[in-house]
This record gives C-alpha cells, sequence and structure tokens, in this order.
C-alpha cells in the first residue's frame, strides 16, 4: 500500500477530506501530515484522526534534509500539498522526482505565484471580472504553480458572486476532486 504525507500550513480541511477518502478505499494510507506552523489546526485534525504528525520550521525545512529523513524512516511514497503555503526546495524536489503535487484554487496559469494562495486568489477572481475559476492539481517543480498540470476542474464564476461565493465553489471542487486525482497519479507509480 503506497504511504502519503500531506504536507499543511492551516486548517487542514483537505487533508482531513484526503485521510478519509483513503480509509475508505484503502488504496493507499495518509501516514504523516507535516506542517509548517505550530498553530495550523491540520494537527488538530491529525491527532483527531490518529494521523502522525510533526511541526518543522520554516529554516527546517528550506534545509530540507530533516524533512527528507522524515519521510524516509517512514516509508513515504507521495508527497501532497494541501494548502501549504511555502515553496518547496529542490533537494527535497529531487528526493521525490515526479512524487509530489499540489491543489491551486484557481485555473493556473491565472492567478497564480507567490502570495496566490486562499483568499487572494478568489479576491483575484473576481477583481478580474472572471466568469470561470477552479482548481488544478499538478506537479511542483521550484517555482510556485508552474508544475506540469494533471488537472483541473471549473466552475462559474457569477457577476454577482462575492469572494466568499467563488472560495466555496472552488472547496466543493477540490473535495469532490483532490482525493481520486490523487489515486489516479498513484496507480502510475
Amino acid at each position: 500500500m503506497k504511504r502519503i504525507a500531506i504536507l499543511a500550513s492551516g486548517s487542514g480541511s483537505n487533508a482531513e477530506n484526503i485521510a478519509n477518502y483513503f480509509r475508505e478505499t484503502r488504496t493507499a494510507e495518509v501516514s504523516l501530515i507535516i506542517a509548517n506552523n505550530p498553530n495550523a489546526y491540520v494537527l488538530e485534525r491529525a491527532k483527531r484522526l490518529g494521523i502522525e504528525s510533526a511541526v518543522v520550521s520554516k529554516s527546517g525545512f528550506m534545509e530540507a534534509d530533516g524533512v527528507i529523513a522524515m519521510l524516509k524512516e517512514r516509508g513515504i511514497d507521495f508527497v501532497v500539498l494541501a494548502g501549504f503555503l511555502l515553496l518547496v526546495p529542490r533537494k527535497l524536489i529531487q528526493a521525490y522526482p515526479g512524487r509530489i503535487v499540489n491543489i491551486h484554487p484557481a485555473l493556473l496559469p491565472k492567478h497564480g505565484g507567490k502570495g496566490m494562495y486562499g483568499d487572494n486568489v478568489h479576491k483575484a477572481v473576481v477583481a478580474c471580472g472572471d466568469t470561470e475559476s477552479g482548481i488544478t492539481i499538478h506537479l511542483i517543480d521550484e517555482h510556485y504553480d508552474e508544475g506540469t498540470t494533471f488537472f483541473q476542474a471549473k466552475c462559474p464564476v457569477l457577476p454577482t458572486d462575492t469572494y466568499e461565493d467563488v472560495a466555496a465553489k472552488v472547496h466543493s471542487l477540490e473535495y469532490e476532486h483532490f482525493p481520486h486525482v490523487i489515486e489516479e497519479i498513484l496507480s502510475t507509480l
């Protein structure tokens, strides 16, 4: 069974959704959740789900050797970024080539890059007058939101939508599609 580590910086609702999905399908297992924020609610979710968790500081993460050792010691096959806000260092990408995936709350290449996460993205979508938004699931590379795209799903953005409305639509797409796409990618490894 493939072993997944999830990296998250905040609430962790996607991490919980992914963990529950794989508990039901038994096609993989979320074995570790790493947060870069000691106050991230994802740590509470991990505890409640009985999943091992760890906090790694930004400097520790950027150095990467400790994170790589942690992943290797636990037999991690695949890494999922779910609301993780740090740029993944080259050393970690090289340790897990083609095995680190991210979800972005917009249709890349639009509204991607440094600082484009969460509500910042949804506000930009509304401010630009976009008529659609969605999600992009992609492999990561050494740049924010530029890796090879695996999957996109779209939702309409109405002229009356607030950024909160867009966020709700996008979150729905994340919960619906992210676990399935991870499972599909894992089946190719």
